[in-house]
């Protein structure tokens, strides 16, 4: 009788034990990593129940993971996805001699000399066969209020396309992109790009060596100081700047479009922005309502593709400025299209879902503020969520594919991991995350959310991160 007791209990507790062994392995295989790595790792079965949960309710910075709360609530939120935008797309109109070029939230338009769809020139056409003569050319991006960089992200990653303006007038991705040739050894490389900003061009062309240029350009400055070396005979070195005014960069944009059509501009390009608060206009008494301009119809208005398309394009290649433009267009349907109102939008999403209140705090949509923290634990309840809504197999195939595409693309190449493995990934300084579904070997899905937090220098924390998901699909 004694025995079989003994066997009942052995048999009750072998599961237990073997995922206690789990536990233990994961934990090594993370503690490979070295000292000085906080990681947080939540893995749970169909079911719902924890196979692995290493520091579960920590917070952690979870960069780019950012984007999967973001692109969740524009699935949750914003009407007909699918269906080509007919409400953001920008548009153009005559005010009084003034061209306005206003934008709607759109992340896609294009002033490329190859442009086929979401053209800026078809707005600059519209112009052009309705008047030979304007005055000013105006960005108008009021649909937001400016501000155009999240509550704690790093200044220095301003002047780059990762730091670039968020506006209403998004062009071009508010990027400008140079080429710096080489010239003979001792001369001055050739930067050659649009003509928006100034350059000090230190740079040296050198008559062997690696190309090392760099580009230095202080927030809110229109100067770009270049400095570094370039081989002589070297392919050219390609650059990307960041736009800190969009608006003002968009109506530059324009109006050389209509000069080249031979439309004169007797005035010039600027921006029209909206104050956070009316409180911040000078043109508001206090305690007045903001005056409305009237409505004036357009002579044209863009429709840009389905907002599914850049959903997936945010996703798959963690787009900042896109991420950044869904929770501004999300926050748009509830208040004045501001962070807080985007936020807040995300939060209500989150305690719809279940989420426990100190399992996150957000401060952008992309994840470029080191003020957003969430925990593991309420990361795979937000994601178990999504798989149960309507729109949940659509969003999971905005996610990049393992080993397959995106920023996945050569993570888990040539193991049983690779395309079976669907995450958002996230990397900012010190910080890397991973999170979504992938496919054990029982063929059953795993929900799971995995962070490295404080990173040392030189330190892999993503092989670490990567080894623990190829152990846990292995025995699940």
């Amino acid at each position: 009788m004694k025995r079989s007791i003994f066997a009942a209990a052995l048999l009750i507790a072998t599961p237990a034990a073997a995922q206690d062994s789990l536990q233990a392995r994961v934990e090594a295989k993370l503690g490979e990593a070295g000292p000085g790595v906080r990681f947080g790792l939540v893995v749970a079965g169909e079911d719902g129940s924890e196979i692995v949960a290493v520091n579960p309710d920590g917070r952690f910075i979870p960069a780019s993971n950012t984007k999967m709360f973001t692109t969740a609530a524009a699935f949750a939120t914003l009407p007909g996805i699918d269906r080509p935008d007919t409400v953001g797309g920008a548009s153009v109109r005559i005010e009084g001699r003034d061209v306005v070029l206003e934008g709607h939230g759109d992340a896609r338009l294009s002033s490329a000399d190859d442009c086929a769809v979401d053209c800026l020139a078809a707005l600059a056409d519209a112009v052009a066969a309705k008047t030979r003569v304007v005055r000013d050319v105006i960005g108008d991006d009021t649909l937001f209020p400016d501000e155009r960089w999240s509550p704690g992200m790093s200044w220095n990653n301003i002047p780059t396309r990762s730091g670039t303006g968020i506006s209403a007038l998004t062009l071009d991705d508010n990027e400008l992109a140079a080429q710096v040739i080489p010239g003979a050894a001792g001369e001055t490389p050739k930067l050659v790009m649009l003509p928006y900003f100034e350059v000090e061009n230190r740079a040296i062309t050198v008559a062997s060596g690696r190309t090392g240029i760099a580009a230095d350009r202080m927030p809110l400055s229109r100067t770009i100081r270049l400095t570094g070396t370039i081989a002589a005979g070297a392919e050219p070195a390609k650059l990307r700047f960041g736009i800190d005014d969009p608006a003002d960069y968009a109506a530059w944009r324009l109006k050389a479009l209509l000069e080249a059509r031979g439309v004169r501009v007797t005035g010039k390009a600027m921006a029209r922005h909206r104050p956070l608060s009316p409180s911040d206009d000078p043109k508001v008494r206090k305690g007045a309502p903001a005056a409305r301009p009237p409505v004036i119809e357009p002579l044209a208005r863009l429709t840009p593709p389905p907002l599914i398309e850049d959903l997936t394009l945010t996703n798959k290649v963690s787009q900042n400025l896109h991420a950044e433009l869904f929770l501004r267009r999300v926050a748009v349907q509830q208040g004045s299209g501001s962070i807080a109102d985007g936020v807040a939008v995300v939060e209500a999403m989150l305690a719809g879902a279940g989420v426990p209140r100190r399992a996150y705090d957000f401060s952008d949509g992309s994840g470029m503020s080191t003020y957003n923290r969430v925990a593991p634990r309420g990361v795979v309840t937000f994601l178990r969520w999504i798989a149960a809504q309507p729109w949940g197999a659509a969003w999971r195939g905005t996610l990049p594919n393992a080993g397959a595409d995106g920023t996945l693309a050569r993570r888990f190449r040539g193991t049983p991991l690779e395309g079976r493995l669907f995450a958002k990934t996230g990397t900012l300084n010190a910080t890397n995350g991973l999170s979504g579904y992938m496919i054990g070997k029982s063929g059953r899905t795993l929900t799971f959310s995995a962070y490295a937090n404080d990173v040392p220098e030189d330190v892999n924390a993503t092989r670490a991160m990567d080894a623990a998901l190829e152990l846990i699909a292995a025995e699940n």
